[in-house]
């Protein structure tokens, strides 16, 4: 049931037209990436992070910068229909209706360590491993034109894990390569850790307050996860709770580099859809099955010099409050792999320095 390449345009656009990073803008203004789709898998112990990287016009370079909750063994292109394939699965009026670069590591360079370097496509990505100052400055001696929350942004992500992606997409090499506008890389990052959160809050990094931020996330679990913060008080709307059947498990796994893919899972949609000023927290998952995700890995808890910082609002923490109930807070909250990852967006500039 993947969509095949001569689907019907209605079929054979649909998870295409969706970009990796919210707000991005490139140095003439014109770059316009779309509504963010994140696919992450959690199997074995061992996340797996797909998203896509595309705009929807103007020329020239942009980028990304995506937190990360380890250190990715692997970064690959990602599969040609995985996330059609879940829009298929949990859209009613769909469903009716290059090759891997190996990664080089490399030293530090202005302040944060380089970790890893590749291309895929038309996408340069590096893996840094820094503090929020240290990456920032990386960024800028790389063209980056950060806005003015990018120093909070990365502080915020820096203090809980200390590794970045960050990703340039050049449009005019893309042209070379025949792609067209709307068309996107996908991006496959394998990354072992104890426990997965998917960033959220870097949506709305150089948005205004109440700037819209729409996305679309997927987790694929073994089990129900639980999530927090729950649905609705902060802007997460759950669109889909349901066993993973054997059909989309099959044809997941017949993409490429999905063969982790479990014989049984747990699917869950995740509709995103808030003002920018009211996102300032990730999605923790609990994967284990204990109901007990992490209020450090939503964002919700930080130590900063000693000072415990919290947010003491009930629903936070996945209770309902007093008088109501949270339809997320039995949700399950492994992440489920493929996504991409849910994106930083920045402009970047590429006319005074190289992009690599």
């Amino acid at each position: 049931m993947r969509p095949e390449k001569d689907a019907s345009p209605a079929v054979s656009r649909i998870g295409e037209r969706r970009g990796a990073c919210g707000g991005l803008i490139g140095p003439n203004g014109a770059v316009n990436l779309l509504r963010t789709t994140t696919f992450a898998g959690y199997h074995e112990g061992v996340e797996h992070y797909v998203t896509s990287f595309e705009f929807a016009g103007g020329g020239g370079a942009f980028g990304s910068i995506i937190p990360l909750p380890g250190v990715p063994t692997n970064v690959e292109r990602g599969g040609d229909w995985t996330l059609q394939r879940l829009d298929l699965e949990t859209t009613p009026a769909a469903r009716d209706g290059a090759e891997t670069a190996a990664g080089r590591p490399v030293g530090a360079v202005g302040g944060a360590q380089v970790l890893l370097e590749t291309t895929i496509d038309a996408l340069d990505i590096t893996v840094l491993k820094g503090g929020g100052d240290e990456v920032g400055t990386w960024a800028k001696q790389h063209g980056f034109r950060l806005p003015p929350d990018a120093p909070e942004v990365l502080d915020f992500y820096a203090k809980r894990s200390p590794i970045f992606m960050a990703a340039s997409f050049d449009a005019a090499a893309a042209a070379d390569r025949g792609q067209q506008i709307g068309d996107g890389t996908p991006v496959h990052l394998t990354i072992p850790t104890p426990n997965p959160w998917v960033p959220l809050r870097i949506l709305g990094l150089g948005k205004g307050a109440q700037e819209r931020v729409e996305a679309d996330v997927y987790l694929l679990t073994d089990r129900k996860p639980t999530l927090l913060p729950a649905a609705d008080a902060s802007g997460l709307f759950l669109a889909h709770d349901e066993q993973a059947t054997d059909l989309l498990l099959d044809d997941l796994r017949s993409d490429k580099g999905m063969k982790w893919v479990p014989e049984s899972g747990w699917l869950t949609k995740l509709r995103i859809d808030a003002e920018a000023g009211d996102l300032d927290h990730d999605l923790a998952v609990d994967a284990s099955g204990q109901g007990t995700p992490s209020r450090l890995a939503a964002g919700l808890e930080l130590t900063d010099d000693g000072d415990v910082l919290t947010d003491d609002r009930p629903e936070a923490d996945g209770r309902a409050p007093e008088g109501g109930s949270s339809p997320l807070a039995p949700v399950g909250a492994a992440l489920t792999a493929l996504a991409a990852a849910v994106a930083a967006a920045v402009s970047i500039t590429r006319s005074t320095l190289g992009i690599r």
